[in-house]
């Protein structure tokens, strides 16, 4: 080892001499390894080329996370012989900075799965988390425990976070305290805060990092999702008198995203792709929005590549629809060496002078800007990207602070980082971002996850009245809670009466009403004969108010022609007795002929019934959705509605089915029915018993929209009772067409006058 050694340093000695720093040198991996982990190399051992360590969870780097070939063949953070790179256990900050109570148990240090509990003294109470554990990120669960009693202030005491030290011990109106951070540890957050006359504190609240810590992808989901919310957003309520409104979002002026990637070497290419991937995802479900926003979206190094530019959307030269596109045909190649962060900044700033020209200072007043950049912060190039920053708030602000009577424009500006990599530069980074709300500086370790992450801000409660939003991304956990979250308007339904017990699957299409099918009920049942599970957080069962069947739907009106039981018109709606608590996991489906299903379709303007029926039901065959339930387990069945030229062949099945003679299969299958089932051109997945009432659905860009319900079949090849089964060649279901059946929904759900439910709002056409 040590003649390795001594050979490594003479071979970098005449690389210098023989070559006078011309000429490049590798690097070696002498000395290199680290015990309990491993290492990557972005460049091979090559000038420029980073390597980056990796620990297991719970593990870090140690003394370094990073070295950097250099052009000398040497290595930037030498690994020294006293001190070699190891795995070192991760450690939150020092809890002891607790005022006013008590840490046990008392320690120097505290690492990954350290339990801390806290005290008060005497006269005080608690505030924030009692029980604490150090997590693997380096950060403690839970939150800030505070031991206060009550003084009069106007600010509550703002607490000092673990591994903090705080000046200030006064909270009355304009109050000032300051954080700052002990040993090696840095500030995240405000570092200064004041109490304002409403009894809020300025500012994010603070906490202090290691290096070694970072955000989950739970707690950025969150915390993005909150912040970046009222970007998209505005509120508008269809009917203020009623507890459970449904909620319509309209676009509030023009949204501008602009959105960079750093590709440079201290960015391995696997974090790249990933950006690229959580891009893609974010506008897909930025586009589940009524927002339709212009986007700037580039990948940087020392040079900037651009995939999108934004002036192409005022000059009408791209589609929204490309971006996409755009982003998955996007190749990094080959990186240019070096950093220049300012050039992002540059750009977007020239973009958003080049926009306030074209459509004038009064309209550009009612644009909203907001920038998302991924980066370690490690720019070697362009300079300190701060002066363009401030450029970017004084075009967007627009000198709000010239007249004390101007109002505030810092709503209209918003600038993300996510600061990726193993080695970020905070200090850099951190005074760049700025909005109002919460978070807009967020650690991660790495992107892992972060599609899950942008799917998660459609879980705010400002847009779960969108009817037929849902979780995408795979789920794992309790069966229950998996369908209730990709299904959102799923309920059971129950009948039972004298004995006799009919189970059902139904839709939630407004906050009041559950759709399913007639035949569900028979002569003689009551509303107090139903049961309606919807488990909304309230409470799983609901009662029911009344049921509403469809005026023409009569089982035995055709006996005489052949068909026992006709199923025509099989529909029929659930009014509950109180309205079900909308939720992230309890959201309305869309139903056709609806201003919020336009809306969901992205059909502006005064759209037509037919528009959005040809839109859904364009194809001789349609690939359609629908759910079957066995257990507790709720799942997806897939079947293609036969249309057009392919409809005669599928309903003429119908004659062989149980209790039918007529000769046309006309009779029993009216235009009112969608037929699926069969082996040709696909093999469908068949209904049961227990799907009957279900929704027959397409999930049209990320919003779920009802096309029909499940009604009846010619065979019952559910011998088990139930769950994925497979049609045979002449087995064929019939589902009742919600576009055949909109003005008996029209004539509930959209009816103004009463107020005891929140209604829809129908198209006129």
């Amino acid at each position: 080892m040590g003649f390795s050694l001594l050979w490594s340093w003479l071979a970098a000695l005449l690389c210098l001499l023989f070559f006078g720093g011309e000429v490049q040198c590798d690097c070696t991996e002498e000395n290199m390894q680290m015990q309990g982990g491993t290492y990557t190399l972005t460049k091979q051992l090559v000038k420029g080329s980073m390597l980056i360590y990796n620990c297991p969870e719970g593990y870090y780097p140690y003394p370094v996370l990073t070295r950097l070939c250099q052009h000398n063949g040497s290595w930037r953070h030498a690994a020294r012989k006293f001190n070699p790179q190891r795995c070192k256990i991760v450690e939150c900050p020092d809890p002891n900075v607790f005022e006013n109570g008590e840490v046990s148990p008392p320690q120097d240090k505290y690492f990954v799965n350290n339990e801390t509990t806290y005290e008060c003294y005497s006269g005080y109470t608690m505030r924030g988390s009692t029980r604490r554990v150090c997590l693997p990120n380096g950060k403690w669960s839970g939150s800030t425990p505070i031991c206060s009693r009550d003084s009069g202030h106007t600010c509550a005491d703002p607490g000092v976070p673990a591994g903090a030290s705080r000046t200030g011990n006064l909270f009355g109106i304009d109050e000032k305290v300051k954080y700052s951070c002990n040993s090696n540890l840095f500030l995240v957050g405000s570092s200064d805060r004041v109490c304002l006359e409403n009894g809020q504190w300025t500012g994010k609240e603070p906490a202090c990092y290691y290096k070694h810590t970072y955000d989950t992808s739970l707690e950025v989901s969150e915390a993005f999702g909150s912040a970046i919310k009222e970007s998209l957003t505005t509120l508008q309520s269809l009917n203020d008198t009623q507890a459970g409104k449904t909620i319509r979002i309209s676009k509030n002026g023009t949204l501008n995203i602009y959105i960079a990637v750093d590709i440079s070497e201290s960015i391995e290419e696997e974090e790249v792709q990933k950006a690229k991937d959580a891009i893609i995802k974010l506008i897909k479900k930025i586009s589940s929005f009524n927002v339709d926003p212009n986007y700037e979206v580039v990948f940087f190094s020392s040079e900037l590549y651009e995939v999108v530019n934004i002036l192409d959307f005022f000059d009408k030269k791209v589609e929204r629809s490309t971006i996409i596109e755009k982003l998955e045909n996007f190749e990094v190649g080959e990186k240019n060496t070096g950093t220049d962060l300012n050039l992002i900044f540059m750009t977007f700033l020239e973009r958003m002078a080049v926009i306030k020209q074209r459509v004038g200072k009064e309209l550009f007043k009612e644009h909203r800007h907001v920038i998302i950049a991924f980066t370690d912060g490690a720019y070697n190039m362009g300079g300190s990207p701060d002066p363009t920053v401030a450029r970017i708030k004084n075009m967007v602000y627009m000198n709000h602070t010239a007249a004390e009577e101007t109002p505030s424009r810092e709503e209209y500006l918003d600038i993300y980082i996510f600061a990726i990599g193993k080695d970020i530069f905070d200090d850099d980074l951190q005074p760049l971002v700025t909005g109002l709300g919460g978070r807009h500086y967020f650690r991660m370790k790495e992107i892992r996850e972060l599609q899950e992450t942008f799917d998660e801000i459609i879980d705010e409660s400002e847009v779960q009245g969108l009817c037929g939003l849902h979780k995408e991304y795979e789920i794992v956990g309790n069966p229950q809670d998996v369908a209730r979250k990709k299904y959102p308007w799923w309920a059971s339904v129950t009948v039972q009466n004298e004995g006799r017990s009919k189970k059902c699957i139904g839709s939630l299409v407004n906050p009041y009403f559950v759709l399913t099918a007639a035949h569900c009920f028979t002569f003689g049942d009551l509303p107090e004969h139903v049961k309606v599970e919807i488990n909304d957080g309230q409470g799983i069962v609901k009662k029911v108010k009344n049921f509403i069947p469809h005026p023409k739907y009569k089982i035995h009106s055709k006996t005489e022609e052949g068909v026992a039981e006709f199923y025509d018109y099989d529909v029929v709606l659930i009014q509950l007795e109180d309205y079900v608590h909308i939720s992230s996991s309890v959201r309305p489906i869309c139903i056709p002929c609806t201003q919020e299903t336009s809306d969901a379709l992205k059909l502006v303007g005064e759209s037509t019934c037919k528009q959005q029926e040809e839109l859904l039901l364009k194809n001789d065959l349609e690939r359609l959705s629908f759910l079957t339930k066995r257990g507790s387990a709720v799942e997806e069945k897939d079947a293609h509605a036969k249309l057009g030229g392919n409809r005669q062949d599928c309903i003429k099945h119908a004659l062989e089915a149980p209790g039918i003679t007529a000769t046309d299969p006309k009779v029993p299958v009216t235009d009112n029915f969608l037929c699926t089932g069969g082996l040709t051109p696909y093999r469908d997945h068949v209904a049961c018993k227990g799907d009957s009432g279900g929704a027959v659905f397409k999930n049209y860009e990320h919003r779920t929209i009802q096309v029909a319900l499940v009604s009846w079949g010619t065979k019952d090849l559910c011998k088990s009772g139930g769950g994925i089964v497979e049609s045979d060649q002449t087995s064929r279901d019939f589902h009742i067409n919600l576009f055949r059946v909109v003005d008996f929904l029209k004539e509930i759900l959209g009816n103004d006058d009463q107020d005891e439910y929140s209604t829809l709002e129908f198209l006129k056409n």
